[in-house]
């Protein structure tokens, strides 16, 4: 419990917890802002942790959120951390003047990986730039997979999102003896942390928590309950139980992390299948938080900084050569973007129109983003009456195929350019420019609510991050938003992603696009 005695030591509402200068920043690792979730808080909502004597020690990361690691496909681009134990809810605080009385701005930081993993112990999450430049930067881990996102009829919903509301509520109650400033906490998050972000934001419980919120390549939303329960029934099947919490809590805990993998294996953002997701639950989360934010009062006074990559779908579809597979299949992956999205032949016609030079891939890719990332953000600025400011990142990855996809912004917003994790997605020689430009756009969000362009309005203005593009364009995507307004929504087919109408020879040539994605993710 005792440690470095030369390391700055701050006491939290559960005890002291020394940490360590490095670089001239103060680093906090593994605090508890939660009891261990397991034994008989297993798939229950949190509760505070145990308080503890003497002077904890605060310098490494402490465990993460039991996970399947990534495959093979994956790993050679993403960086996941598995650090062994049972205190996983824990958090990470980097601040440049630890103490009372600085009151700096605060960004709390909520990983992403699908809901089934990653963690704050990613290298490219690093807090250190923030503090030097001025931001206390805290990352959160929180429970992931069907312990933090699994449906049951004897436990509550969202145990992952309760983990993040309750370190939230630990940050704005102790953030000011890290030097912070409770009254201006910028939430933020990428991928399923933005989709957190969120869902948290439109919650009746956080209201006053945050001053300012960041989406990253995610929209606020919910999945169908029904689509949660078939992944957790499926895991059911597989280990021979009931679909209980108490039955899965008495599974060994890497025979459910197998399974897991297994039963979620043909879950992908293009394909869609059953997956684990916040639910709408009648209490942390009443209704669909983007109905929330858009049409009713929630958040109002809450500055947004939201945005994309320009090419999110391939990291989706490179890892594996799945992006050829799709050109192969043409006809086949357009009809089945079509009911993935629910739109008519429209949609993919005027892709097709507007980009007469793409591919199957290309067009499969930027119709699913734009259905279920670009449109919800686009309709959320539109409907906010406080400052929304929208972002897209287009500087190209070094990694032939890449382009500028899904979460290669991350280094750049981190100032983590250089770590080896970052090069795993970026390459070599990310620039160093580009990286200052984007960082210090988040410096100034958090610190003043204005990251340096001009806010959403009718003209539409986006900053572009890139070398060689105009740092400011209206509507970039605008005419592939026009697609979806003017086009009639199709019903979603029942438990498919197949349209029936095309027939045998479309959904066997389906299925086994889908099981190419399953065979790559895990």
């Amino acid at each position: 419990m005792t440690a470095d005695q030369t390391g700055p030591v701050v006491r939290t509402p559960h005890g002291a917890v020394r940490g360590r200068y490095e670089r001239g920043v103060a680093v906090f690792r593994g605090i508890p802002y939660a009891a261990p979730p397991f034994g008989p808080r297993r798939f229950r909502p949190p509760e505070p942790p145990e308080p503890w004597d003497g002077v904890r020690d605060a310098g490494a990361f402490g465990p993460t959120a039991p996970k399947p690691p990534y495959s093979e496909a994956f790993a050679q681009y993403l960086s996941d951390p598995d650090i062994p134990g049972d205190d996983c809810l824990n958090l990470n605080v980097w601040t440049p003047e630890p103490g009372p009385g600085a009151r700096l701005p605060v960004l709390v930081w909520l990983h992403g990986g699908a809901l089934t993993r990653g963690s704050s112990a990613v290298p490219v999450y690093d807090g250190s730039a923030f503090a030097r430049d001025g931001v206390v930067c805290v990352s959160v881990n929180y429970r992931l997979g069907v312990e933090g996102y699994g449906l049951f009829p004897d436990a509550p919903p969202n145990p992952g999102l309760r983990d993040q509301l309750a370190a939230l509520r630990w940050v704005y109650d102790t953030i000011e003896v890290f030097g912070g400033d409770p009254g201006r906490i910028t939430l933020c998050g990428q991928s399923a942390g933005a989709i957190s972000v969120g869902a948290l934001l439109a919650a009746p419980g956080t209201q006053g928590l945050i001053r300012r919120a960041v989406l990253q390549s995610g929209p606020p939303e919910v999945c169908e309950r029904e689509k949660v329960r078939r992944l957790v029934r499926r895991m059911a099947t597989r280990l021979r139980i009931p679909a209980t919490a108490e039955a899965f809590a008495a599974v060994d805990r890497e025979l459910l992390l197998r399974t897991q993998a297994e039963a979620g294996r043909l879950s992908s953002p293009v394909l869609g299948g059953p997956a684990f997701g916040i639910v709408v639950d009648g209490d942390l989360v009443p209704r669909d938080p983007l109905k929330a934010l858009t049409e009713g009062t929630a958040a109002r006074d809450v500055e947004l900084l939201m945005g994309w990559t320009r090419d999110e779908y391939r990291l989706w579809l490179v890892p594996g050569g799945l992006l050829e597979r799709v050109d192969r299949l043409g006809a086949v992956a357009l009809a089945g973007a079509m009911a993935r999205c629910h739109a008519g032949h429209e949609v993919p016609r005027g892709y097709r129109t507007l980009h007469p030079d793409a591919g199957a891939a290309e067009t499969v890719g930027q119709m699913v983003t734009d259905h279920l990332l670009r449109g919800p953000l686009h309709r959320l600025a539109d409907a906010r009456p406080g400052s929304s400011y929208l972002y897209e990142f287009a500087w190209p990855s070094g990694i032939p195929g890449l382009g500028s996809c899904h979460a290669l912004e991350l280094g750049f917003v981190f100032g983590t350019g250089d770590a080896p994790e970052s090069k795993k997605l970026a390459g070599e020689g990310a620039p160093q420019e580009l990286c200052d430009v984007m960082h210090a756009a988040w410096v100034r969000f958090a610190a003043t609510g204005d990251p340096g362009w001009p806010a959403w309005d009718a003209t539409h203005p986006v900053r572009i991050f890139d070398l060689d593009a105009p740092e400011l364009a209206h509507g970039p995507r605008d005419a592939e938003m026009a697609l979806w307004s003017a086009a009639p929504a199709v019903p979603e087919p029942p438990r498919t992603l197949v349209p029936r109408a095309p027939g045998a020879e479309l959904a066997a040539a389906m299925r086994r696009l889908r099981r190419s994605v399953g065979a790559l993710r895990h």
